[in-house]
């Protein structure tokens, strides 16, 4: 039997989206973490946040991006205690920018940087491999998102309302899912606006199904469990 190289090259994956609405941004992002064809985390949050007003999808390498976050997270808090007010998302953004660039040999993250603030409403940038900051109206990232150009030239469209854009999110995200091996679990979206951060939970059974994808069944677990659980057997 062949041994598995514990020192060679793991490839990660997963599918990372920002979107800019009228009136703020919604974030998205699958939940698996995976270490070659393992996968370690079936849900784990994708969407980390920076400040009251900023959050950032992270792509690439978990630690490498847990890092950068924590490290911009730590920035940032100096720099609303000195000012005496919340960050912009222009700022956060280049806070992850600039460690981004200045480390670009040592880290494997791709980065979207989405929130709002009230000089500039909702904002996303894209921080791709290498440290480049690009400030778009929608972004993509991860392994999933060869899968996704296509589909957002077709459905973006300008001015689109928070339930437009939050459905666009979970529907790129599950068909991703559906399409790229390294994406999947449950859907987390979080919208941020003026009012306020609201997160959003959709379970995989109820994603949108895709062509030839099998509808959800339990498992041999969930079946021995329940089965475990049941009646007890009537004495004779």
């Amino acid at each position: 039997m062949d041994k598995f190289d514990l020192d060679a090259p793991h490839s990660t994956g997963t599918t990372i989206i920002g979107v800019t609405y009228n009136g703020g941004v919604v974030l998205g992002a699958d939940s698996r973490t995976s270490t070659g064809v393992y996968v370690a985390n079936r849900v784990s949050d994708k969407i980390t946040k920076l400040t009251d007003n900023v959050y950032l999808c992270r792509s690439g390498s978990a630690a490498d991006t847990q890092i950068v976050s924590d490290y911009v997270r730590y920035f940032l808090h100096q720099h609303t205690i000195q000012l005496g007010q919340p960050a912009t998302v222009k700022v956060a953004a280049s806070l992850v920018r600039l460690l981004s660039y200045n480390n670009k040999d040592m880290l494997q993250a791709g980065l979207i940087v989405g929130g709002w603030d009230k000089y500039n409403g909702g904002k996303i940038y894209g921080v791709p491999l290498g440290g480049t900051i690009i400030e778009q109206p929608f972004a993509i990232g991860g392994s999933g998102s060869s899968y996704l150009y296509g589909f957002f030239d077709q459905a973006w469209k300008e001015g689109m309302t928070k339930g437009e854009a939050e459905q666009l999110v979970v529907k790129a995200v599950s068909l991703a899912i559906a399409r790229d091996g390294a994406s999947g679990g449950v859907v987390r979206t979080v919208i941020i606006n003026e009012e306020g951060v609201t997160r959003n939970f959709y379970p995989g059974d109820q994603l949108p199904l895709w062509h030839e994808e099998l509808e959800p069944q339990n498992s041999l677990l969930d079946i021995w469990v329940a089965a475990a659980t049941g009646p007890e057997p009537m004495s004779m």
